[in-house]
């Protein structure tokens, strides 16, 4: 038994390991970084600006018109009101043909950029070290790679046409009045600041509480994922009420926050009516001005006044696209933040040729509240297989995840052919580290794809091999197309024990030094999954392996038993030793075989009393240890 440490664990709080947000600097230089890569996008970017800048003119032509067609009917000025007419009807066609051109090539442009940005941020979380994206959770990845994805892409849809239409019709608009009579420049002067104080209160306040709301939506998308992938635990341990609550107290955080961040909107239109109001007030007072001392004709000043009732709608706009700004900003802020420190490749270490040496040394792990293992000190010879069982949450599946690499230790150190693994490159873990879990994933497309993942270059022969040494042919010559036949989510939905035996075949392929198994065999207990025990014992063979033990049978034909309670090693030995000294294990083993005879004797051969294939909350599950009645 190793001595616990007297170290307290380090403090790991749930921000500090998540991806972080960018900087604006950050995103101004990856979003134009982007528009660099999209083909011509400076030449579309100028013929969308020219386009919506004659669409704005051709919409201040259209109160202008309308103005003269007041001075024809009232002050029986000369001119053809069919010409006007037809003039009026040309502007509002161009102005809508010219815009939508301009909405078009904006959209595309964007659209690119984003599709862009989103296969970078998935890429770069793909290259990420895998104790990385572990640390950070793969709902706030989720999450980025679709919430914020598509928030950015409907804002910037909804959004970038909208403002450039509404800024160059602002422009044109001032413009036009100015030409008219500089007197009508009181308008913009005066109201200008009023929406300027209100942008910059609505600003204060806002980005703050997008984000918020952003990083509540990834908590939620965080829990539902959780509580999915962990449905087995949930029901083993009768915590399905518990997660339905997490689930909606995650829910509910979304909502206050997202009520509390359009309540800044519901200010900025107070501000806005205020604006409208002064707006057309002083519009109103100075055509009347104009007009009673002859400087416009009515004609004129109404066609002033259209074009600054018109002009509300632009500013409008512009003020409440700030919302759904605010939001997409965001989002890109937080898939920049994936992109913006991409991970340097971890170059080779100089490890000789794989030999499957492994070598745990005092190592202590924790999740950010008490140690998970503690002083976990464990040697792997070439070849030899060490097998861990427990009860629940004793700490095997963090032992197996500090070998795999999927976290770091807080202390000690983990060592593949003396070399810590974290130091490995990509090449070099391959070759030497692989692990199945009791969740394993089909990948969509034909069988023969899924399998070459591990091996790109195999043949059919070998890829026919594998499978047999796997006792895979019963389900396999089923296949109507053979290795042809397109498997996963868009295809046959293989049985569990089918994809068990699916992932040992691509560790044969990757033939690996090292095989780490959490509990790949879980699906044995199934009918007519015998097999299974079977082909698990042909990849460990020649093979390092570490073992967490679902069965106590499985256990026994290791070389080398760990019992852990409490994330510590409490004793350890062969089978044999370990009866003999007449500690846990033996307890255990009494109990699992009294369980066993029992069904026997029941006429059940082949189950496990009271199996429930259930997850302590680590991770850890041992069905047959947590039923079994004996705890360490």
């Amino acid at each position: 038994m190793n001595p616990s440490t007297n170290a307290s664990p380090p403090v790991k709080t749930d921000t500090a390991l998540r991806f972080p947000l960018a900087t604006l600097t950050q995103v101004r230089r990856e979003v134009a970084c982007q528009l660099g890569r999209v083909r011509h996008a400076k030449l579309l970017f100028l013929l969308a600006l020219v386009l919506l800048i004659l669409g704005a003119y051709a919409g201040v032509l259209v109160p202008q018109l309308m103005g003269r067609i007041v001075d024809l009917v009232t002050d029986h000025t000369q001119g053809s009101l069919w010409l006007i007419g037809a003039g009026l009807i040309s502007a509002a066609i161009a102005g809508a043909v010219v815009n939508a051109c301009g909405f078009y090539l904006v959209s595309r442009l964007s659209e690119r950029v984003i599709a862009n940005l989103r296969q970078d941020m998935v890429g770069t979380a793909l290259g990420l070290p895998t104790h990385r994206v572990e640390d950070a959770g793969a709902g706030d990845l989720v999450s980025r790679s679709t919430d914020d994805v598509a928030e950015l892409s409907a804002a910037v849809t909804e959004t970038v046409p909208t403002l450039s239409t509404s800024l160059f019709t602002v422009i044109a608009t001032v413009t036009a009045l100015f030409s008219l009579d500089w007197q009508f420049l009181i308008i913009p002067v005066i109201v200008a600041p009023v929406y300027y104080i209100a942008a910059r209160r609505y600003l204060a306040k806002a980005p703050e509480r997008y984000a918020a709301e952003r990083a509540a939506m990834a908590e939620r998308a965080r829990r539902v994922l959780e509580s999915i992938r962990g449905r087995a635990t949930v029901r083993a341990f009768s915590m399905e009420n518990r997660v339905h609550t997490e689930i909606e107290n995650a829910s509910w955080d979304v909502v206050r926050k997202g009520i509390r961040a359009r309540s800044t909107m519901l200010v900025l239109n107070v501000w806005m009516l205020g604006a409208e109001f002064l707006m057309l007030t002083i519009a109103l007072s100075v055509g009347y001005r104009l007009v009673s001392t002859g400087a416009l004709t009515v004609g004129a000043v109404t066609g002033a006044v259209l074009m600054i009732i018109r002009l509300r709608g632009p500013l409008n706009t512009f003020m409440r696209v700030l919302d759904v700004v605010q939001s997409g900003y965001a989002s890109l802020a937080r898939i920049v933040g994936v992109v913006s420190d991409p991970p340097v490749p971890v170059p080779d270490s100089g490890a000789d040729a794989p030999r499957g040496h492994v070598e745990l040394r005092n190592v202590s792990f924790s999740y950010g509240g008490p140690w998970a293992v503690r002083n976990i000190n464990l040697t792997i010879t070439p070849g030899e297989t060490v097998a861990i069982v427990g009860a629940s949450g004793a700490g095997k599946t963090t032992v197996a995840a500090l070998l795999a690499g999927l976290h770091i230790p807080d202390e000690g150190e983990v060592l593949v052919d003396g070399h810590p693994v974290s130091s490995l490159s990509d090449r070099e873990r391959v070759a030497r580290l692989a692990m199945v879990s009791q969740e394993v994933h089909v990948f969509s497309g034909t069988l023969r794809q899924d399998m070459t993942l591990a091996k790109p270059d195999a043949t059919d022969g070998e890829l026919h091999s594998v499978l047999d040494l796997v006792h895979a042919r019963s389900w396999f010559d089923q296949l109507p197309q053979g290795l042809d036949t397109v498997v996963g989510a868009r295809g046959i939905q293989l049985e569990p024990v089918a994809a068990q035996q699916l992932a040992l075949a691509r560790v044969l392929l990757l033939d690996p030094a090292i095989v780490i198994m959490d509990e790949a065999t879980a699906e044995a207990g199934s009918a007519g999954a015998g097999a299974l025990e079977d082909a698990a014992d042909v990849v460990t063979r020649n093979r390092s392996a570490l073992v967490v033990a679902h069965r106590l049978d499985q256990a026994s034909r290791a070389d080398n038993i760990l019992v852990m309670d409490a994330g510590q090693v409490v004793e350890q030995g062969t089978h044999d030793q370990l009866l003999a000294a007449g500690g846990i294990y033996h307890r255990l083993w009494a109990a699992w075989t009294a369980g066993r005879r029992e069904i026997s004797s029941a006429g059940h051969g082949g189950a496990v009393a009271g199996e429930v294939g259930g997850h302590a909350p680590d991770g850890d599950s041992d069905p047959d240890l947590v039923t079994s009645g004996v705890t360490a």
